[in-house]
């Protein structure tokens, strides 16, 4: 099984190798990609596939552009206003349009919150149930919580609940969650971490280590709640928290069922055999590797293992054109 730990890679970071930035689909098909533009930046923030930009109905905000290269522009009507207010109001208006007519799946989730337009020069944001859809990056923190008893790792490892919108059943990091737009990672980490596993916001942040940060593209499937085929830009921030051996994990609230002490052998093995949800086979290979479990010794894709972690992503990271 020398190749385990790559092919399972290659499921959390399974968008094709292209640059989408670059290539345009000669004919309208459901596989052609629109970029989507916001006022005054020429980068694009997202990827909208083509059958998507002729199902939502867009109002006069946006300019639909069908012609090579195909586009969505967000326009600035913000006439003294804050641009940002305007541009959050115009995709709020057809995201609720949306929602109310029951146009997508991912729909169905009943969330409120606001994801930040990672790279925006304004403080833009979108409904977390249309990142998808509009092909926007998203941000996510994960949190490893392990300890060491009798000279031995063990990690805390919860499995998701049955009824969780997405990857329902399957294992996850400790502590994991999105980022909201006015939130910074650190602090999406410690609410999540109260409400999911019960750990004190001032012990995790006296104990708590950064650890810096995946990125990677994933593709939508019957698993995600989403139809098949959206593409997501992810990037996780991660965290790690080593507890005494005396120390439990306790649900907090519904996503997670019951929270499991692992060797790290066993760890190990269930990434291996798929019993882990995507992003968190993804925050775990990055521990294993952290804490010289995976090694180039060891494991002969450890570069391609990397590259599926740190993958480029095709939208702005940063406010600051390049």
């Amino acid at each position: 099984m020398s190749d385990a730990y790559i092919k399972v890679a290659q499921d959390w970071d399974n968008f094709p190798a292209f640059d989408i930035r670059a290539h345009y689909s000669p004919e309208h098909n459901d596989r052609s990609w629109y970029q989507f533009l916001l006022p005054n930046d020429p980068r694009p923030h997202g990827f909208i596939l083509s059958w998507v930009a002729r199902t939502l109905c867009w109002t006069p905000d946006f300019i639909v552009t069908h012609d090579i290269p195909r586009t969505v522009q967000l326009l600035d009507r913000s006439d003294g206003a804050s641009t940002a207010q305007v541009c959050n109001a115009a995709l709020q208006e057809v995201v609720a349009k949306a929602e109310e007519q029951h146009l997508f799946k991912g729909f169905a989730r009943v969330l409120s919150e606001q994801f930040r337009i990672l790279g925006s020069p304004e403080p833009v944001h979108i409904s977390r149930t249309a990142a998808a859809i509009f092909g926007i990056a998203v941000r996510g923190v994960h949190m490893v919580v392990f300890t060491h008893t009798a000279g031995r790792m063990k990690i805390w490892v919860p499995r998701r609940a049955s009824t969780s919108f997405s990857f329902p059943d399957l294992l996850d990091s400790a502590v994991g969650g999105g980022i909201r737009a006015d939130e910074s990672p650190l602090q999406a980490l410690t609410h999540e971490a109260d409400e999911e596993a019960s750990i004190d916001c001032d012990y995790l942040k006296n104990h708590v280590r950064a650890c810096g940060a995946l990125t990677y593209i994933s593709t939508t499937d019957s698993r995600t709640g989403y139809e098949d085929g959206l593409m997501i830009p992810e990037v996780a921030y991660l965290y790690e928290l080593e507890v005494p051996p005396e120390m439990e994990l306790r649900p907090n609230d519904h996503e997670v069922g019951k929270y499991h002490l692992m060797d790290v052998e066993d760890v190990a093995l269930s990434v291996k055999n798929r019993q882990f949800k995507p992003s968190s086979a993804a925050v775990m290979v990055d521990f294993l590797i952290r804490h010289g479990v995976i090694t180039d010794e060891n494991e002969p894709d450890y570069l391609r293992l990397l590259d599926h972690l740190h993958r480029p992503l095709p939208v702005p990271v940063s406010p600051r054109n390049p």
